[in-house]
């Protein structure tokens, strides 16, 4: 069945891509920063599924440490057949009451790792004729909700260019733009759950159930549920400067503690 390379794995969606490709028989190679997490969800996952688990304690931020995922993707033996870059975090606060460490630290998780290790991916997989690449992003990128919402959109961009170019090496590019999901990320954010109605979340099995999907179909853009997809909708179709009325930081300062 292959192997699977997930970044941000110790928990959430990461956690849910693992427990879901194991499952389908696919062995792994799980990154994040804490070691104990990691551990302790590869001993699960091969105590239930039997699946191969390799463990990466690297931090995406440091650029030495993502040098050696890049390594461990370009390994010939038990090669990485799909990478699943969804390592981020919420910023938790407007762009100018943030310090610029930490939104550097962001840019170089959710941007630069990104590139980083989409590129390794494709060269590797491109010279084997098979593989695929899947970037989670948010739905957050079609906003005006500060650095992290330009980061997602990034992504989603750099995603549409990479499907475009691996047209015809046996290699896809799918990028998934979820809601709100029931995980630790906004907890971590400093942001109030209470402030979004129940039937903005979604749970992270249905994204990644969605997403995992998309990638077998070899669709470029994936929404996670249909109400999110109305929602894409109309982000596509409003007026820039509707949006940036309705989803700027200012009109969302009441979800975060720190805003």
């Amino acid at each position: 069945m292959g192997t699977a390379l997930i970044t941000g794995a110790s928990s959430g969606l990461g956690a849910e891509f693992a427990w879901q490709l194991a499952t389908d028989r696919h062995d792994l190679v799980l990154v994040a920063r804490r070691a104990d997490r990691l551990e302790s969800l590869a001993e699960a996952i091969r105590n239930v599924t039997g699946v191969q688990v390799e463990v990466l304690v690297r931090d995406l931020a440091d650029r030495a440490q993502i040098d050696d995922v890049v390594g461990r993707i370009g390994a010939t033996e038990r090669p990485v057949g799909l990478l699943v870059n969804n390592a981020g975090f919420g910023m938790g606060r407007r762009f100018l009451r943030s310090t610029i460490e930490r939104e550097e630290h962001a840019l170089d998780v959710m941007v630069r790792a990104v590139l980083v290790l989409t590129h390794a991916a494709a060269r590797s997989m491109s010279a084997r004729g098979r593989g695929a690449i899947l970037n989670v992003s948010s739905m957050a990128q079609g906003t005006a909700m500060g650095s992290y919402a330009a980061h997602k959109a990034w992504v989603r961009a750099f995603t549409e260019s990479l499907s475009s170019e691996l047209a015809g090496t046996g290699v896809t590019a799918t990028v998934s733009l979820p809601g709100f999901v029931r995980t630790e990320f906004h907890e971590a954010a400093g942001m109030k759950t209470d402030a979004w109605p129940g039937i903005a979340w979604l749970s992270a099995e249905h994204v990644v159930t969605e997403s995992l999907a998309a990638v077998r179909r070899r669709q470029v853009i994936v929404v996670p549920s249909l109400r999110y997809k109305a929602a894409a909708i109309a982000l596509g179709v409003a007026p820039r400067a509707l949006v940036r009325v309705i989803t700027g930081a200012r009109s969302h300062s009441r979800s975060h503690s720190g805003a």
